[in-house]
């Protein structure tokens, strides 16, 4: 039997919950990028007329063109940290004595930078 078999269980479900979230964050990455290639090809297809193309254009804006690189490289750092946290976490329930628990502060961070990303994009679409 594996000693504290519940706490290291509890460890891996946190971590798998992190990775379900950063693939999710990715693939949602993935999603803009392909939909800012289909306006910019919509964009530039010659049976559009000027008012039509400029809409198209201004919808496919100079930072549009990275928020979804922006999401992937987000998800990519959020893989880092949870196999980081994890880690460290596995070696701390092996250890013997009583450690304090961490202050969270990385999970807040990352928790508000995804949604101030999302909360962008979205007001950038509803804008557009």
């Amino acid at each position: 039997m594996i000693r504290g078999y519940s706490d290291h269980a509890a460890n891996e479900r946190t971590f798998l919950a992190w990775v379900r979230t950063a693939i999710s964050v990715i693939a949602f990455g993935f999603v803009i990028e392909k939909f800012n290639l289909f306006v910019l090809t919509v964009a530039n297809a010659n049976s559009l007329d000027a008012e039509r193309r400029l809409q198209l254009e201004r919808l496919s804006g100079p930072l549009s063109r990275y928020d979804g690189l922006a999401l992937i490289l987000f998800g990519l750092a959020l893989v880092v940290v949870a196999a980081t946290r994890f880690v460290r976490t596995e070696r701390l329930l092996d250890h013997q004595e009583a450690h304090s628990p961490d202050d969270g502060r990385a999970e807040v961070l990352l928790s508000a930078a995804l949604a101030l990303v999302v909360a962008g994009c979205s007001i950038y679409l509803a804008l557009g």
